[in-house]
């Protein structure tokens, strides 16, 4: 729940500093009559990255009648979601200090088009974020092994998220936003982290990958994901008991390269 929490948060806030970007150009510039069609645009972006979300979770149920067709999938949907995250994670560093600029260029362009471009520019900035949100919270969903306590987190973050975007646009907080994406970054590392542990080991299991059988550790016996160090190790961490040698050596992969090229980021934003 705390893991998905944070994701909703971080996502969540990334679609919301960009609604908040688009508002506050409007009123600046004294359009409030093209509210409509950035929110026209926005609710579409919303209803799209929920259709994304429940083209997934149908397409697995379909594929459940087939164990080795739903293990495919879930393994590839987790590959691709920590595609996206890894991008994610370093474009919004890169270019959050920007965003604010060439959101108002694309919209001051937009607004002498026409109402569609408005609308369609809204939709673009907002959808890149949900969609991507979608996949990760499936895959993370899928890592997770349950659905109520990641649904009821991701809820929150977003719930956060939203009142944070309303906070930050009425100018009644400041957040150290760099400081808050560095952070988060560094966390969502861990947890694209254990979802490409999970992708690994769901394409072992239908010998798309080798070494399945081949274990690292094995200490369900003494950590089980139903006491309360396993549900936090796997809430936090996507940790499995029975861990093989890929999925360690791709797990620790993973977080040593990202955790280095991230902190040479960070640390020459701050230079």
């Amino acid at each position: 729940m705390l893991s998905n929490f944070l994701i909703g948060l971080r996502e969540g806030l990334e679609a919301a500093l960009i609604v908040s970007i688009l508002a506050t150009y409007l009123v600046r510039t004294n359009r409030r009559g093209s509210f409509k069609f950035i929110w026209i645009g926005i609710a579409s972006a919303l209803a799209v990255s929920v259709g994304v979300g429940a083209l997934l979770t149908f397409t697995e149920q379909v594929l459940l009648q087939n164990i080795h067709a739903e293990e495919l999938f879930a393994g590839t949907m987790s590959f691709v979601a920590v595609i996206l995250v890894t991008f994610m994670i370093f474009w919004m560093r890169r270019a959050g200090s920007a965003m604010a600029g060439d959101l108002h260029g694309k919209l001051e362009t937009a607004l002498a088009t026409g109402a569609l471009t408005v609308v369609l520019t809204a939709f673009a900035a907002v959808a890149r974020e949900g969609i991507e949100t979608s996949f990760f919270f499936f895959a993370a969903v899928k890592a997770a092994g349950q659905t109520v306590g990641p649904v009821a987190g991701f809820g929150l973050g977003i719930a956060a998220a939203v009142a944070l975007g309303w906070l930050l646009y009425r100018r009644s907080v400041k957040i150290n936003l760099k400081r808050f994406f560095a952070v988060t970054g560094y966390f969502l590392i861990v947890v694209a982290a254990g979802v490409l542990a999970y992708g690994v080991a769901e394409y072992q299991e239908i010998g798309l990958l080798p070494g399945g059988g081949s274990l690292a550790f094995d200490v369900s016996e003494s950590i089980s994901e139903n006491d309360w160090l396993g549900a936090i190790a796997a809430g936090l961490f996507n940790f499995n008991p029975q861990t093989s040698w890929l999925q360690l050596v791709s797990w620790s992969a993973y977080i040593v390269v990202m955790l280095i090229a991230f902190t040479r980021q960070v640390k020459a934003k701050k230079a």
